[in-house]
């Protein structure tokens, strides 16, 4: 088969490495990649933004299979158009997209499917969000409605933040993403994610995950987009995963179903469980990163068929088949992140790390310049480890990072720390 994947980040590293440990994979393009990426497939410069193109290209290439990793082509409708063309396509719909792309989209899905989650309020108009934040007082939680790369979520603990950050949405700060806003309650509990495949109809858990979104140890300073996580997740026992399905997941997919725009891709269920109960924070429709990093260490080759499975409607008949093992990665991002910082800095030791279904360095945001690898993001690499324990595979992934000679990067050493304490 001829496969691609579009995307540029860890998360796409991640899955191009266990897409092509299948046999089945011929050829694996992916576009546009990184320096990482482009040890494992080819790169292809290609706009993923532009639908047309994209399709042009996958015809031109005669791709057998296209994996869509971030979350903005699909809510352009780059699935809509693979599939139109006849290319066989994982991700959802453009409008089954909203539920990642619409904060006011996914609380209608989980009222019209009873799916428990925060009480919220919508609003387009400045001067009443602020009176009805006045009037719940803080803690209190504002999101920007529509895509923000991962910048839209204030969870604010005083009610001069939450004011601050409704002044920043409504007033353009985020664009179109924040023309509306959703407030929403503040839940208390412990947050994990659960990641599950869709046809349309039947629903594959297919791995459970925590991440670390503060950028230093001690869950302390800014929001990240995630320095860190680990698989599985111990909040997410066995009991309060079937009650998830039961009560969130399914009847949403149901509900999307009646509704004439059936989900088909991977669902991202970010819960908050407090007493056994879980509740629903968000959805977003592609893989999380860096959760996707330690989910395909753990998946690896099976990975690819599972995918197939869901686009062909045969979720039905697979299963994940999961090894009684634990995964961690560490990211090092870049000093300044997620603040300014500057780009180009050279990384020494990669060449010397392993690489193997124990140990793997999944490039985020890195350049070739010659014979070195520079840095051109914020968040650079995800040191990736698997072990018997997830005190093992701690242990593994650190010891790399301790190897890797990049003076102008950062981690936090306390990953994983919740299920180790």
């Amino acid at each position: 088969m001829n496969i691609l994947i579009l995307g540029s980040g860890g998360r796409e590293h991640a899955l191009a490495w266990a897409v092509k440990q299948n046999p089945k994979c011929d050829r694996l393009i992916v576009a546009p990649g990184n320096a990482g990426i482009a040890g494992v497939a080819e790169c292809a410069a290609l706009d993923i933004m532009n639908v047309d193109l994209v399709v042009d290209f996958a015809l031109a290439q005669s791709i057998d299979f296209v994996i869509v990793g971030p979350e903005d082509p699909l809510a352009a409708g780059v699935a809509d158009a693979l599939r139109a063309a006849g290319v066989l396509c994982f991700g959802p719909s453009a409008e089954a997209a909203r539920l990642e792309a619409s904060k006011a989209f996914t609380k209608e899905i989980c009222a019209a499917a009873n799916a428990p989650t925060a009480a919220y309020a919508h609003f387009t108009d400045l001067a009443k969000a602020r009176a009805y934040v006045e009037a719940q007082g803080a803690p209190i939680v504002i999101k920007a409605d529509g895509l923000a790369a991962g910048k839209g979520v204030v969870v604010a603990m005083e009610l001069d933040q939450a004011l601050a950050a409704l002044d920043d949405m409504l007033g353009g700060a985020f664009g179109d993403a924040g023309a509306e806003v959703v407030i929403e309650e503040f839940m208390e509990g412990e947050e994990a994610s659960y990641f599950l495949l869709s046809d349309g109809k039947t629903v594959l858990p297919i791995g459970t995950a925590q991440d670390h979104k503060r950028a230093y140890e001690g869950d302390e300073g800014p929001n990240t987009g995630g320095m860190g996580a680990y698989s599985p997740a111990p909040v997410l026992s066995d009991e309060i995963a079937a009650k998830a399905v039961a009560e969130i997941v399914q009847p949403c997919v149901d509900e999307m179903a009646r509704r004439g725009t059936p989900y088909q891709g991977v669902l991202y269920a970010g819960l908050m469980i407090k007493d056994g109960q879980p509740r629903l924070v968000e959805y977003n429709v592609r893989f999380g990163d860096p959760e996707c990093q330690v989910l395909m260490m753990r998946l690896g080759a099976q990975a690819l068929d599972l995918l197939m499975a869901c686009a062909e409607g045969r979720l039905d008949e697979a299963r994940a088949q999961w090894a009684d093992d634990h995964a961690i990665t560490v990211v090092m991002a870049t000093k300044g992140y997620p603040g300014a910082y500057e780009k180009g800095s050279v990384i020494g030791g990669l060449d010397a790390l392993p690489e193997d279904s124990m140990n793997m360095v999944f490039h985020a945001g890195t350049r070739a310049q010659g014979e070195q690898i520079t840095a051109s993001g914020g968040r650079v690499l995800n040191v990736t480890a698997r072990g018997a324990s997830l005190a093992e595979a701690r242990t593994r992934a650190y010891a790399m990072v301790d190897q890797i000679n990049w003076p102008d990067g950062f981690v936090r050493r306390d990953i994983g720390w919740r299920a180790l304490d």
